[in-house]
C-alpha cells in the first residue's frame, strides 16, 4: 500500500505539538503548585494573639500597628472608617447556651443586622437557628470546624478547617460565607495568608471584653457601661453568644448606640 507522505508528516507533526504542549502543561502545573506552597510556608508562622489597647473619648483603640499591617496586607479588617459613626456588630458562636434565640429577637425588633461566626459543632446541633439567622437577614460566618488555633496546624489543616464547614453550610443551605474570624484570635502570616486564598475575609475586633465565661458573668449595668463608653467610629464590636448579660442588656445597649447617633450596619457594608 502506498502511504502519502505529506499526512504521514503532518500526522507526526501534529503529534509532536501534542506531546510537547502536554510535557509543558504539566510542567506549568507543577511549578504553579510548588509555588503555592512555597509562598505560605516561606511566610512567618509567628503566632500573634490579638489585642487592642482601649482609649478614652470614643477614640479608636490602638490594635497594634504591626499586627494590623499584617492583617490588612492579607485583606482582613479590624477598624472601619475613623470618620464615620458605625458599628458593625459580630457574635462568636461555639455552641449554644439557649440565649441565641433572644439574641436574634432582640436584633429583629431593632432592625439590627450582625454577623454570627460559628463553628461545625453549632452547626450541626443549631441547624434550626442557623437557618434563622439566614432567613432574618443576617451574616453567617467561619469559626472553623473544630476552633483550633490555626499557626498550629499544618496548611492542608488549616484548609480543611475552613473549607470543610464551608462545604457543610453550602449543601445545607446553598450560601457561601465569605468572612471567617480565626479561633481565640490567634493568627500568622501563612495562616492569613491561606485564608485569603480560600476567597476569605479576615475580620478581628476593635472591642471586646470578658463576657464569654458561662460560670463568672460580669455585671449588667458594669457591662453595659464598658460598651457604652468604649464604641468608636468603625468599631468592630465582638459580643459572645453564650452570655447571659449580653443577652439581657442588648436591646438597651442597641438603643443606646442608636442614641448616641452610630448606625449599626452589616460586615457587607464596610468602609475603610
Amino acid at each position: 500500500m502506498k502511504i502519502n507522505k505529506n499526512i504521514s508528516y503532518k500526522v507526526i507533526f501534529l503529534s509532536l505539538i501534542i506531546i510537547t504542549f502536554s510535557i509543558c502543561t504539566f510542567y506549568l502545573s507543577s511549578s504553579q503548585e510548588k509555588t503555592l506552597k512555597t509562598n505560605a510556608s516561606g511566610l512567618s508562622n509567628t503566632k500573634i494573639g490579638w489585642g487592642i489597647k482601649r482609649n478614652n473619648d470614643n477614640k479608636q483603640p490602638d490594635v497594634g500597628s504591626k499586627n494590623r499591617s499584617i492583617l490588612e496586607q492579607n485583606e482582613g479588617i479590624c477598624l472601619g472608617n475613623q470618620e464615620k459613626k458605625i458599628i458593625y456588630l459580630t457574635f462568636d458562636e461555639g455552641y449554644e447556651a439557649g440565649y441565641t434565640p433572644k439574641i436574634l429577637e432582640v436584633l429583629k425588633q431593632n432592625e439590627v443586622t450582625a454577623t454570627f461566626f460559628i463553628t461545625a459543632h453549632y452547626l450541626n446541633t443549631q441547624e434550626d437557628l442557623v437557618k434563622q439567622m439566614l432567613e432574618e437577614g443576617h451574616i453567617v460566618g467561619n469559626h472553623t470546624v473544630n476552633h483550633k488555633s490555626m499557626p498550629d496546624l499544618s496548611d492542608d489543616k488549616v484548609e480543611s478547617e475552613v473549607m470543610n464547614l464551608h462545604q457543610a453550610i453550602y449543601e445545607k443551605f446553598a450560601y457561601e460565607m465569605k468572612y471567617i474570624r480565626p479561633p481565640m484570635g490567634e493568627f500568622s502570616e501563612r495562616t492569613l495568608n491561606i485564608i485569603k486564598s480560600l476567597g476569605y475575609k479576615t475580620v478581628m475586633w476593635s472591642f471586646a471584653y470578658q463576657d464569654w465565661n458561662e460560670d463568672n458573668q460580669p455585671n449588667e449595668q458594669t457591662a453595659k457601661e464598658m460598651i457604652i463608653s468604649n464604641l468608636h467610629n468603625g468599631e468592630i464590636m465582638l459580643l459572645h453568644g453564650n452570655s447571659k448579660t449580653n443577652t439581657n442588656i442588648l436591646d438597651s445597649v442597641i438603643k443606646e448606640i442608636k442614641n448616641k447617633g452610630y448606625e449599626i450596619k452589616s460586615l457587607d457594608e464596610f468602609e475603610n
